[in-house]
């Protein structure tokens, strides 16, 4: 549910007062998809819901992040991006057709509507009302090239802006992603795959929305298909080749973990009066305010978050468990720092009867038997 007019106007003041004089740096389907992978971290949540340049934050305090693609790479993409869809998006209609609705009638005359609009709330409008309006007129394709959608995430919204949205000529719609890596032998780099199936299942909860309005209004509810249309240069040249990806759970994933996120107004709430991430703050400042939000770390975090080196050496001056990964966290129960793991191996604390600690002390023992028989 949105926020009443009220306490949306003063949360976002509020945010905009934790953001500074910098512009507000806009919250995408990566950056969500990488969010609702780390539920936990409250840090992450409220700089992406303030909007804070967290790259140019790292920076400030001193642990600048490597996390992000190169100009280069960026270039490449946009450059087979905008051949995927020359023509009227001819080529990407074709594959849409021959990898999830081969049953249709080809695409000739595909509609392209203009999407041009002020501002993401006036391209969100314009958005649902194409949408609306292929629902109308079934029986054609019709292509959204680069539409906004917009996401309510822990009460602040999120507005999103996937590579494409297709409308079949039987009124369902198909989640587009266009990437840069290659399709070698017809399959990708498993780990790529996964990250662009995450952030499709963004896409697809936000077009969910979409859908839910429109059948609220007494019209037949459009379906969003759960299977999404990903297309890549193929093997090592630059013409596209499309790849069917179901991201039922990822979809069911990542709309769990968004349900369990903290709303950002609780998290604003708590930090103290005063409170700004502004990277041109001075280095002390800045830093009090970083740590006044808790963090929860992990390694997954170094591929994910620009503020993963600075939460790393926070977290090993700790000394959390946690650094060492999420499984190996889950293992030890209740022992949350190292010296906690070492001194329940040493006998020193902890339950005998507890699962952790009886097999920290049997590895401990072990060890000790394996040093002594090598002294020999």
């Amino acid at each position: 549910m949105p926020l009443p007019r009220t306490r949306g106007t003063a949360l976002r003041q509020q945010l905009a007062e934790l953001r500074g004089d910098v512009p507000a740096k806009a919250l995408d389907a990566r950056a969500l998809a990488a969010l609702a992978a780390n539920p936990g971290c409250a840090r992450r949540a409220i700089l992406d819901g303030a909007g804070v340049n967290k790259a140019a934050l790292a920076s400030a305090l001193g642990a600048p992040s490597a996390f992000g693609q190169s100009q280069f790479a960026l270039t490449r993409g946009n450059a087979f991006e905008a051949k995927v869809k020359a023509d009227g998006g001819a080529e990407l209609l074709r594959l849409v057709h021959d990898k999830l609705d081969r049953s249709a009638e080809p695409p000739a005359d595909a509609r392209v509507p203009d999407l041009t609009a002020a501002g993401p709330q006036g391209r969100t409008a314009r958005t649902e009302l194409e949408l609306r309006e292929a629902a109308a007129h079934p029986g054609a394709w019709t292509l959204l090239d680069h539409p906004m959608l917009a996401l309510d995430v822990a009460g602040s919204p999120a507005f999103l802006e996937p590579d494409a949205v297709v409308v079949h000529p039987d009124g369902s719609w198909t989640v587009v992603e266009i990437k840069s890596f290659p399709l070698l032998d017809g399959s990708a780099d498993p780990a790529k795959v996964g990250a662009a199936a995450r952030q499709a299942a963004v896409y697809v909860l936000a077009l969910e929305e979409v859908a839910a309005r429109l059948g609220a209004d007494g019209a037949p509810e459009p379906r969003v298909r759960h299977r999404v249309l990903l297309v890549c240069p193929r093997d090592f040249s630059n013409l596209p080749a499309g790849s069917a990806v179901d991201i039922r759970k990822q979809r069911a994933v990542t709309a769990r973990q968004l349900a369990r996120l903290t709303r950002i107004e609780d998290i604003a709430g708590a930090l103290p009066e005063g409170t700004c991430f502004s990277p041109e703050l001075p280095a002390e400042e800045l830093t009090a305010a970083v740590e006044s939000v808790p963090a929860t770390y992990a390694p997954e975090c170094l591929s994910a978050c620009e503020l993963a080196f600075h939460c790393r050496a926070r977290s090993r001056q700790e000394g959390a468990v946690t650094s060492l990964g999420r499984p190996l966290r889950a293992e030890l129960g209740g022992l949350t720092t190292v010296e906690d793991v070492l001194a329940a191996a040493r006998g020193e604390v902890g339950d005998p009867d507890d699962p952790a600690v009886a097999a920290l002390r049997r590895a401990a023992a072990l060890r000790a038997e394996a040093l002594e028989a090598a002294c020999r």
